[in-house]
């Protein structure tokens, strides 16, 4: 009779601990890759077809803790679209729910995946962890500090619309959110950028996520400004961007909350302001909160596109998650 233990070392499987891999933040994406990103996005945006299937064969783990509609969709349709298996789980489905370790999570989780998505609007830390202890690339598809799958969809959308982004103006009206951060990061890396988000007192971006934008845009010549005043607002810009009040998977610990956000809201006289800047929301939306309907659904509105274009940039993102963006 063979000894076991002989072989113990192979039977352990992979390591405890392996090199974080995936997407977690944009202020980690050189811009140079950012940049390959947004282009394939709008490539597949104008030809889904564009693909030789590069996930045939692989399996990809949709792990949804929270509510999603266009993200959870778009990773799960462009998965099969690539090729792919999508594997997907609901708020429910896990043992993390029992008590089982985000460790030993991603543990049996790299054990039968080639690839993780996840939405948990937890710290993004979980995420890197689930990827250390799985040995597998895992993409955030929204924690609480950023959702950079969106960026890559926002920077995408405004590709599309503008073709070169150099120079891009663009005022964010808003909460401070993780939709924010990516931005932030994102238009960060675009060279002559100028970025003004508008944001309730106390509400504004973290101050080390806007610190690392404001680092990150120096050395690419662009400019990232915070002010919590809409009469401070630029006098020229290109795009206005909000973002419902109430993140996902989070809440405000003052009950008044809302009293601060009113003089946010989006409405046809405030655009007016730019007659030329087009408006982007990433939704879902609530017509009379942050926007009013003649926004939202008027002729200067990309927010559709913006939903449509969710499926390309996952594509993109799963390409390069797997190593096979096209060069």
């Amino acid at each position: 009779m063979r000894d076991p233990a002989a072989d113990l070392p192979a039977l352990l499987g992979a390591p405890a601990l392996a090199p974080e891999r995936g997407l977690f933040t944009l202020a980690e994406v050189a811009p140079e890759r950012l940049h390959r990103l947004v282009a394939r996005s709008v490539r597949l945006f104008r030809d889904r077809g564009a693909h030789d299937r590069p996930l045939r064969d692989r399996v990809v783990g949709v792990l949804f803790t929270r509510t999603s509609t266009r993200t959870r969709t778009a990773f799960q349709s462009a998965t099969v679209r690539l090729g792919g298996t999508p594997v997907a789980y609901g708020p429910g489905d896990l043992q993390l729910n029992t008590g089982e370790s985000v460790a030993d999570t991603g543990r049996v989780l790299g054990a039968m995946l080639d690839l993780l998505v996840a939405r948990t609007a937890g710290p993004l830390a979980e995420l890197r962890e689930l990827s250390r202890a799985g040995g597998l690339p895992v993409v955030n598809a929204m924690a609480a500090e950023e959702h950079p799958t969106q960026g890559v969809c926002d920077l995408a959308v405004l590709s599309l619309a503008f073709g070169d982004l150099s120079g891009i103006r663009l005022l964010y009206v808003g909460e401070g959110n993780n939709t924010a951060t990516a931005l932030a990061h994102g238009l960060a890396a675009v060279s002559g950028a100028e970025v003004t988000f508008a944001t309730p007192p106390g509400y504004g971006l973290p101050a080390g996520a806007l610190a690392t934008a404001r680092a990150n845009a120096k050395a690419a010549g662009a400019r990232i400004e915070e002010i919590h005043a809409l009469a401070d607002a630029p006098a020229e810009v290109d795009v206005v961007y909000t973002t419902r009040w109430q993140t996902t998977g989070t809440s405000k610990p003052d009950p008044s909350w809302r009293e601060a956000f009113r003089p946010f809201h989006v409405d046809g006289p405030l655009l007016a302001r730019w007659p030329r800047a087009l408006f982007l929301h990433d939704l879902p939306a609530h017509r009379g909160d942050e926007v009013a309907g003649e926004v939202l659904d008027g002729p200067r509105s990309l927010a559709w596109t913006q939903a449509a274009m969710k499926l390309p940039s996952a594509m993109a993102v799963l390409e390069q998650a797997t190593g096979s963006l096209p060069g």
